[in-house]
């Protein structure tokens, strides 16, 4: 008799949880463009408005967006990015970059990066200990050591 294998236990798997969907990831694309507002992230993304909805509030709900009110009459709210929202730069860049790379076409990438205003951004992953480009062959997991269980207190003797 042969046991399934339980499902990885993996930092990609949770976070794809809550940006693996299109729209997630369309609407911090437009936050990191500057388009923080509803109507705005519909008209740039092309998303459905109740799903962009959904999408913004389980960002929100996953600290990665803030919402914040900017008009009281009608109330009307834009969104912010968190530090954990700003950690997802560097995946935009990569996704951009493949996009660029594999699916751009003739015609080339539709926009372009400059970086500090004097030459084209091209995002690269490092390793920040050693500061060598990350190769997929060149890393292998390790597993971790799992935390060690709280010594359980000693039965306190009735006086």
């Amino acid at each position: 008799m042969t046991s399934a294998a339980a499902p990885r236990v993996c930092s990609v798997a949770r976070t794809l949880e809550i940006v693996g969907e299109k729209w997630a990831l369309l609407a911090v694309r437009e936050v990191f463009l500057g388009n923080r507002r509803f109507d705005e992230m519909v008209r740039r993304t092309g998303a459905p408005r109740d799903t962009l909805a959904a999408r913004l509030r389980t960002l929100t709900g996953a600290g990665i967006l803030d919402r914040r009110q900017y008009s009281e009459h009608p109330a009307r709210f834009e969104y912010r990015l968190t530090k954990a929202g700003r950690d997802l730069y560097p995946v935009i860049l990569t996704l951009m970059s493949w996009g660029d790379r594999h699916l751009a076409g003739a015609d080339g990438p539709p926009q372009v990066l400059e970086h500090h205003g004097d030459h084209r951004l091209v995002p690269q992953v490092v390793c920040a200990d050693c500061g060598e480009s990350v190769e997929g062959r060149d890393v292998r997991p390790q597993p971790v050591p799992a935390p060690a269980a709280a010594p359980v207190p000693a039965p306190v003797a009735a006086s």
